[in-house]
């Protein structure tokens, strides 16, 4: 499981770092057109952005203590569980490795790298990295246990 966490991690900071290093702020790089753009974003807020445009002093610092709690409590029921099946740790590893990521980012520059850009039409998502698609896709680990094994 720590291995996977740590993989999580290692594979988001260094697609974090290639955006940086080879897309501008705010250009868009068509990927698969009509579905999939890579573009270059900094969000200094929470998930979808939310209070991206606050510039209240204490947005950086609440963030870093929300994301460090939830981490820690990821941390502690692995920690306390005696048998994890095999979706409960996969989901929890994945969890870990993306939140990790995007704390060590806030902790390290105040927003977190975004680069991910999917569409359909004129329907944008919000842009998402690694990290996001790792904890979203370890949350469905964990639910579709929950759901199947009762």
């Amino acid at each position: 499981m720590a291995v996977l966490a740590v993989g999580v991690f290692a594979a988001d900071q260094k697609t974090k770092a290639l955006v940086e290093g080879c897309i501008p702020e705010h250009a868009v790089v068509p990927v698969i057109p009509g579905l999939l753009n890579l573009i270059n974003t900094k969000n200094s807020g929470a998930v979808f952005g939310i209070f991206s445009e606050s510039s209240a002093w204490w947005k950086t610092p609440l963030l870093i203590v929300i994301s460090a709690a939830l981490l820690t409590t990821v941390v502690v029921l692995v920690a306390r569980s005696r048998n994890l099946r095999w979706p409960t740790g996969l989901g929890m590893a994945l969890i870990l490795g993306g939140a990790l990521s995007n704390l060590y980012d806030r902790m390290r520059s105040g927003w977190v790298e975004d680069f991910l850009d999917t569409y359909f039409r004129s329907y944008h998502w919000y842009t998402f990295n690694l990290a996001d698609s790792a904890i979203v896709a370890g949350t469905a680990f964990i639910i579709l246990q929950v759901l199947f094994d009762g």
